[in-house]
């Protein structure tokens, strides 16, 4: 009997590996353009994003990456705030962003959680975004990282320091 138990318990171990790794999401499907659906600070309300404030990330295949906060008016107007361009890399399960080692995992093909610091994100995969929109918000956000050249001035002439 005992040993009936530990062939059952066994069998039932090996069969729920099995079906984990089945259903293992491809690192690749992390390509694409996603939105902020939800995110909650430890010890505060969840704010779910709707028709006033978002996030968007873009992944592209050739690791670039883009940030960048969306809002919109009461007058109907929205806006890109422009928040990383950069490099990310995602291989066996380790995701680095803009060189931080960050907290990312694809729950499914339009799907992904992460945490920053003490924030708890979900973010919804954007299906078909149009190629125009696409490119827009990341040549925006690559635009914003500026070059020393202009950062010298606004040092110079906006911020009061010295070169």
């Amino acid at each position: 009997m005992k040993k009936l138990f530990l062939l059952i318990a066994t069998l039932s171990v090996m069969s729920i590996g099995q079906a984990l790794a089945q259903t293992k999401v491809p690192e690749s499907a992390l390509i694409g353009m996603w939105r902020m659906e939800s995110f909650q600070y430890e010890g505060e309300d969840k704010y779910v994003c709707e028709n006033e404030y978002t996030q968007v990330k873009i992944y592209r295949a050739n690791g670039e990456y883009a940030c960048a906060e969306i809002l919109s008016s009461n007058q109907g107007t929205c806006k890109v705030l422009p928040h990383e361009y950069g490099k990310y890399t995602f291989k066996n399960g380790q995701y680095t962003e803009m060189g931080r080692k960050d907290n990312l995992n694809l729950v499914d093909k339009n799907t992904f959680t992460g945490t920053w610091k003490t924030r708890h994100d979900k973010w919804k995969k954007v299906a078909n975004p149009p190629k125009e929109l696409t490119d827009y918000i990341m040549r925006m956000c690559k635009d914003s990282q500026g070059n020393a050249k202009t950062d010298a001035l606004i040092k110079q002439y906006l911020l009061n320091k010295k070169k």
